[in-house]
């Protein structure tokens, strides 16, 4: 990471050309993140009610508390580790401190709110159904934010050098 910090990404076309990469994947990641909660609920409140409460009429099953639990487990190290990875490359972009302050907090909250969304839905009150869809939508704009940002960013700094 010392490239960031010392400059020399901009002089560094393997480095940039694996970050590139690296963001087409996590774009195939924020494809299929979208096309998973699709599979299973959509943005009504109702849809996200019946997945986490299960239905009687459709003869599903509530949420268990182990299933929660491997999710959460699993969630919380690969989002972390996502968050963490995009928010640092965002570090090397031109984007003014605040913003990425506020992109960086604004991620790590809708990251940690999309995981407890679905605990609340399930074992507090099905209106935090709202949050749970507010959450993901928040978490995938701004997933979808910082991979563009640090795209443009490479390929702007690429075409400087040239």
């Amino acid at each position: 990471m010392r490239f960031f910090v010392t400059g020399e990404q901009n002089r560094q076309l393997l480095i940039n050309s694996l970050i590139l990469m690296f963001l087409a994947y996590v774009a195939l990641l924020w494809v299929s993140n979208g096309l998973m909660y699709f599979h299973k609920m959509s943005l009504t409140t109702d849809s996200v009610v019946t997945f986490y409460l299960g239905s009687e009429e459709a003869f599903t099953q509530p949420r268990s508390y182990q299933s929660l639990l491997e999710v959460t487990h699993f969630h919380l190290f690969a989002m972390g580790m996502l968050v963490l990875t995009l928010t640092h490359l965002m570090l090397m972009t031109s984007l003014p401190t605040l913003l990425k302050v506020w992109l960086s907090g604004i991620i790590y909250a809708a990251a940690l709110a999309d995981e407890a969304a679905g605990w609340l839905v399930r074992f507090v009150d099905p209106r935090f159904a709202y949050f749970k869809i507010a959450a993901f939508l928040t978490l995938e704009a701004s997933l979808l934010a910082l991979i563009v940002i640090v795209s443009i960013s490479l390929i702007q700094s690429r075409q400087r050098i040239q």
